[in-house]
């Protein structure tokens, strides 16, 4: 990829308000160019009534599309996804694929390295790749098209090569994916599981081989059953880090609570398609054709295919189940940050980027920064 100048630097701002820091609530005042500058104000206990809430810009780390683009369909898909996302206060993220042969695969990568190389104006930082697919069960592949192969050290490091995949799921049960979990660390790729029909057994011996996670929680793997807990009692069991979809159709309400009480840095994400801020009508998932209606996204046999959830409506659903701000802010934002290693966003603090999200008190939200570029989305 050949690296492309920067946005000019921004010129200092401020912010006031309730504002999120990893100590907690402080009201008071934030200052920032592209990175945090400094801020000051008093603890307090709660967002203080009638004033804005600042909290860090959204984390995605599993989104297909949006705003009628596909990711697989190169660049400026890439771009348009991102942009619109952006509008719904996700500051980073990462383009994700489905199963595709490798010559279709390289392109994406080619051309997702090339959408790196700047963030285009108005637009989410493109973090990368979390390869989806191929590495997946057969007989679990869900909304994917049926491109799926065992998978290889050799395909991994080309697309590697082309863009870095910071994200890779596989199901750990196919060809000799334990020993590909291993291969993987060294490269700093996180290898999660899902696609699958793999044991508990199977799961925690993935996760004792370097598996980082869970891809879409209880979806697309082996459920629960007290006498054969499958993927989803591992994740339950033993899991630092899982991916969740907050739309409410993927998961039920309770389930994603006992998720929440379970797994300590359980993360959002919304699996968005093409038809994610579109009306309904048909889109396109790689080479499957979707539907989008009644506010999800399916085959033409109704399997779930992605989502249309933003991650504002990630973190306002969260919240209407129970969930307190500041750690429903944490699932969208830190614990995926964390979860690929990026210490300076899904937090505010010093030196970290400006990336951020400004929301009325009843959590509508009314601005984003996206390392300090104002996106100007209304007037407060």
């Amino acid at each position: 990829m050949t690296p492309q100048p920067e946005l000019k630097q921004n010129p200092p701002r401020q912010l006031e308000g309730s504002i999120l820091t990893p100590s907690g609530w402080r009201f008071g005042r934030l200052r920032f160019d592209r990175r945090i500058q400094d801020l000051d104000g008093e603890a307090v206990a709660a967002p203080v009534p009638g004033r804005p809430v600042v909290l860090p810009g959204f984390v995605d780390l599993h989104v297909h599309g949006g705003g009628g683009a596909d990711m697989m369909d190169g660049r400026e898909a890439m771009v348009a996804a991102a942009r619109m996302h952006a509008r719904h206060g996700t500051t980073s993220l990462l383009a994700t694929t489905v199963s595709a042969g490798r010559e279709a695969l390289a392109r994406v990568f080619a051309e997702a390295g090339e959408a790196m190389g700047r963030r285009a104006p108005g637009s989410a930082r493109l973090l990368g790749v979390h390869l989806e697919g191929p590495f997946l069960n057969p007989e679990k592949l869900g909304a994917q098209p049926p491109c799926h192969r065992p998978g290889t050290l050799e395909e991994v490091q080309a697309l590697h090569r082309r863009a870095p995949i910071r994200v890779l799921t596989l199901a750990p049960e196919c060809a000799d994916h334990l020993e590909l979990i291993r291969a993987l660390r060294p490269l700093g790729i996180v290898t999660q599981l899902g696609h699958t029909l793999g044991s508990y057994e199977t799961a925690v011996a993935a996760l004792e081989a370097g598996a980082g996670g869970f891809t879409h929680l209880f979806n697309a793997m082996t459920g629960l059953h007290h006498r054969a807990p499958g993927m989803a009692g591992a994740a339950l069991a033993h899991a630092e880090f899982a991916e969740l979809i907050p739309d409410l159709l993927h998961v039920h309400p309770g389930a994603i609570l006992a998720a929440l009480r379970a797994i300590p840095r359980l993360y959002c994400v919304t699996d968005a398609t093409a038809g994610a801020g579109m009306p309904d009508g048909s889109y396109t998932l790689g080479s499957q054709t979707v539907t989008k209606c009644g506010g999800g996204v399916r085959l033409a046999d109704g399997t779930l295919a992605g989502s249309t959830l933003t991650m504002d409506d990630a973190l306002r659903n969260l919240v209407a189940i129970g969930v307190p701000l500041e750690d429903a802010s944490r699932r969208v934002s830190t614990y995926p940050a964390e979860f690929i290693g990026e210490r300076d966003r899904g937090r505010i603090a010093p030196g970290a980027w400006a990336d951020l999200a400004v929301l009325t008190p009843d959590l509508r939200l009314i601005n984003v920064f996206v390392e300090g570029e104002d996106l100007e989305l209304i007037d407060a």
